[in-house]
């Protein structure tokens, strides 16, 4: 509905040293990552070996009440996705984890990114019998983890054997009968994190640091770009055979799409968002008498360019938080309508006023200048937009859903053009220089591919976004 960047996807995965309700410490882990995905979630849970799992399409709330998770059982493992679809459509066999029954055991896979490489290794496998029920990178995944354990002898094994194929962004958890096992690219595009449960019960795994807080658990560490964690009853093991790179954090997990009270790589969220509304007040001051924030991740960098520039900083704007991403699409002629569903913007704070507006990212623009529309109507005198990222140039190959440069309003006007597009008086991003200067102690290079087309490894010409989807028969 709105033409904003669409949230990753969240894995979070428990391990237990005594069998308890796991299944209801996966809903908590997943309420906490629900901003990564708000399309379809699942959990499953390992009983003695027996994977009990539910999946469906729609928010953690909507898809598990007390009745489903009671249903699920108690274990000493378990694992959890949020999914928002950057490949494979948001249908029910593209809801995760995956389960795969094989004779070497059964296992269970929660996946955070996209692989540049997934289509050949899935056309590899098809013509070796391979038979595809999905349309996600996930299952390419999987295949390749159950052909290594074919020849090795863990599963550990198998996943390292499996890095040395799969290419692109991924974040995993894996569960087995015995074992919880994590891992991280090369470059760790997508953070993922390890948590020590309270009174030594145990271990957590999750995208970000937010979902510890949701179990009690405490933070451990950063897994590491490469890195695979074994946790089983010998405790925690960890594997860096594919360890080394140079790392390339998506700095769009900072600028939008973590919450802010996260901490990844050593910095947290919250600060970095800010340090980003202080550069652009640095690069692009205006006077003005306000600055708003459009929510929710434009508040934080509003607050960051008032305290810079001395400019109040004030609430601007109401967000409907009833509105998920199932929000019936009205009809063409509603549709200004429907972004004040959305987002209303406060008059008596903006009425007569020169308000500067913050935001995350321009993407299509069309949002944008309904937004500003907004303030006008509402009676702001002059409305100055200020952007917390650089310009998208160029699509993303590893889970942010910039698929397309035809799509991106950069790609075709300059920013003097898109200023005079979205109705602004006048229109600000924040630099390339400054953006990589934003997560201050980060221990981690960054990609900026959207906004440079410098990725930090090779990527295919283009990425269509259902690019299996032709070849899925119901």
């Amino acid at each position: 509905m709105f033409d904003s960047i669409h949230e990753e996807c969240g894995v979070f995965g428990i391990y237990t040293k005594e069998p308890y309700d796991v299944a209801s410490s996966v809903y908590f882990g997943l309420y906490a990552l629900q901003h990564r995905g708000q399309e379809s979630c699942g959990i499953v849970v390992n009983d003695r070996g027996v994977f009990n799992y539910h999946k469906g399409i729609g928010l953690v709330n909507e898809v598990f009440d007390a009745e489903r998770l009671e249903k699920l059982g108690k274990g000493r493992i378990a694992i959890g996705h949020v999914r928002y679809s950057t490949t494979g459509k948001p249908t029910p066999h593209n809801t995760q984890p995956l389960v795969v029954r094989h004779v070497k055991g059964p296992m269970a896979i929660a996946h955070n990114g996209n692989l540049v490489n997934a289509q050949e290794l899935r056309e590899s496998y098809e013509l070796k019998g391979g038979i595809f029920h999905s349309t996600n990178d996930s299952e390419v995944i999987s295949y390749a983890v159950t052909e290594g354990r074919l020849t090795e002898g863990s599963i550990q094994k198998a996943l390292e054997k499996a890095m040395y194929r799969i290419k692109g962004a991924y974040s995993l958890v894996i569960m087995s009968p015995q074992k919880l096992v994590a891992a991280r690219d090369p470059q760790g595009f997508r953070p993922l994190s390890l948590g020590k449960l309270p009174n030594d019960a145990g271990y957590v795994i999750a995208s970000e640091t937010c979902a510890f807080d949701s179990v009690s658990a405490q933070f451990v560490r950063d897994i590491e770009p490469g890195e695979i964690v074994v946790i089983d009853d010998n405790g925690v093991e960890s594997i860096k055979t594919h360890c080394g790179q140079k790392s390339a954090m998506c700095v769009f997990e900072y600028v939008y799409i973590a919450r802010p009270d996260s901490v990844i790589e050593g910095a947290g969220v919250h600060s970095a968002r800010v340090r980003a509304g202080r550069f652009l007040a640095q690069e692009h001051p205006v006077d003005a008498d306000i600055v708003v924030g459009v929510p929710d991740s434009g508040l934080d960098a509003a607050l960051g360019y008032s305290m810079e520039s001395g400019i109040p900083y004030g609430v601007g704007f109401i967000k409907n938080r009833y509105v998920g991403r199932t929000f019936i699409q009205p009809a063409q002629g509603m549709r200004e309508s429907s972004v004040k569903i959305k987002l209303n913007p406060i008059a008596d704070v903006v009425k007569g006023k020169r308000v500067v507006m913050i935001d995350d990212s321009i993407v299509r623009g069309t949002t944008s200048g309904r937004i500003v529309n907004l303030l006008r109507e509402a009676g702001a005198k002059e409305v100055h937009v200020r952007i917390s990222s650089p310009p998208f140039i160029n699509p993303c190959f590893f889970g942010v859903d910039i698929d397309s440069k035809d799509k991106l309003i950069a790609c075709k006007k300059t920013v003097e053009e898109i200023k005079e597009s979205i109705h602004a008086d006048s229109l600000g991003y924040l630099s390339v220089e400054n953006v990589y200067r934003i997560a201050e102690g980060a221990n981690c290079g960054f990609c900026t591919g959207c906004f440079t087309g410098k990725y930090p490894i090779e990527v295919p010409e283009e990425m269509p976004k259902d690019r299996f989807e032709a070849k899925l028969t119901d």
